[in-house]
C-alpha cells in the first residue's frame, strides 16, 4: 500500500509527497501536529494539514528570514522571534555570538515539545542560554514592550487559526513600538502566486507600509512551500536592506549558510513584474 500526504493549496491544486510512514499526530489545544518521514523530502511536519518543515528544504526558509536583517544591521543584540516554535530561525540566529537575546514566543507548547523530539535538525539551538521560550499569543506578548528589540522575526502560520492575529494592524503597530531605534521587522509574507495567498500578501503589506518607512518585499524558492514561490517582507524604522548592507563585513563572519549569500540578498528584491504591480497597487 502506498501512502501520500496530500495538502490544497487551492481548490483545485493539490501537492503531495509519498511518505514511508506517520511518526506522529498529536491534537493540541489550538491545532492537529503531525510528523511524516519520506524518501525525498525526508521528516517533515505539518499544522491542521498544512505544511512548516521538511527537513529538505528548510534551511531556505530559516536561513532567508535570519540573515537578511543580521546582514543589515550588525548590531543585533536583542531579537524577539514569533512563532517559529520547530526552532530553526532560533538556530540560524544563534550563530551569531553579537546577539545577547532571544525570546521565543509560541502559543503552543506542544509544537516545540514535538519538535525537539522529532525535529533535532532545527530545534537543537532551542537550549541555547540566550535563548527564552514564553509560550502565550504573540500578539499579546509583544504588546508589554517599548523600543526593547532591534529585530523581531515573525515567524508565524498562515493568517487564519492560530496564527491569525499575527496579521492584523494592531500587531505590526505594537511591533513598531517595541522595536528600539533602527528596528528591523521581518516576516513571512505569503505566495504573491494564487489568488488567496496574494490577498493575504497584500493585506500584511498594506498594514505594515502605515507603520515603517522603510518597507520592502523580497523572495525566495521554497519548493514545498504553495507555488513555490514565497515572499518575506522587510520593514524597518531606519535601516535599508540594500542600501545599508555590509557585505565585506558580513562575509568576514564566515558562517557556512547553503542558500543565502550577499549576492543573493541584494538579488532577492528584484522581484518579478507581477509582483511589483500588486505591492503597487497595495
Amino acid at each position: 500500500m502506498e501512502l501520500w500526504y496530500t495538502e490544497e493549496h487551492t481548490p483545485t491544486v493539490r501537492f503531495s509527497i509519498k511518505i514511508k510512514e506517520q511518526i506522529l499526530s498529536r491534537q493540541s489545544p489550538f491545532q492537529r501536529i503531525d510528523v511524516f518521514d519520506s524518501d525525498e523530502f525526508g521528516r517533515f511536519f505539518t499544522l491542521d494539514g498544512l505544511m512548516m518543515v521538511t527537513e529538505k528544504d528548510e534551511f531556505i526558509y530559516h536561513e532567508m528570514i535570519a540573515h537578511m536583517p543580521m546582514a543589515t544591521n550588525r548590531n543585533i543584540k536583542n531579537v524577539l522571534v514569533i512563532g517559529g516554535g520547530d526552532g530553526g530561525t532560533v538556530r540560524e540566529l544563534a550563530r551569531y555570538r553579537s546577539i545577547a537575546r532571544i525570546d521565543l514566543v509560541d502559543i503552543d507548547e506542544m509544537v516545540v515539545d514535538v519538535c525537539r523530539e522529532h525535529l533535532p535538525f532545527t530545534s537543537g539551538s532551542l537550549s541555547d542560554p540566550r535563548v527564552s521560550l514564553h509560550f502565550e499569543d504573540g500578539l499579546k506578548f509583544v504588546r508589554r514592550f517599548e523600543n526593547v528589540y532591534d529585530l523581531i522575526i515573525v515567524d508565524s502560520t498562515d493568517p487564519f487559526g492560530p496564527g491569525e492575529g499575527l496579521f492584523t494592524k494592531e500587531f505590526y503597530g505594537n511591533c513598531h513600538k517595541a522595536l528600539a531605534e533602527g528596528g528591523i521587522l521581518v516576516n513571512q509574507h505569503e505566495s504573491p502566486y494564487y489568488e488567496s495567498y496574494a490577498g493575504a500578501m497584500l493585506r500584511a503589506h498594506k498594514r505594515i507600509k502605515e507603520f515603517f518607512p522603510v518597507c520592502r518585499v523580497y523572495q525566495a524558492h521554497i519548493p514545498t512551500y504553495p507555488s513555490g514561490h514565497w515572499l518575506f517582507g522587510f520593514a524597518s524604522k531606519k535601516y535599508d536592506p540594500i542600501d545599508d548592507l555590509d557585505e565585506r563585513a558580513w562575509n568576514a563572519l564566515g558562517l557556512d549558510t547553503r542558500y543565502y549569500n550577499t549576492d543573493l540578498h541584494v538579488g532577492a528584491f528584484m522581484l518579478p513584474n507581477y509582483v511589483k504591480r500588486a505591492l503597487q497597487g497595495a
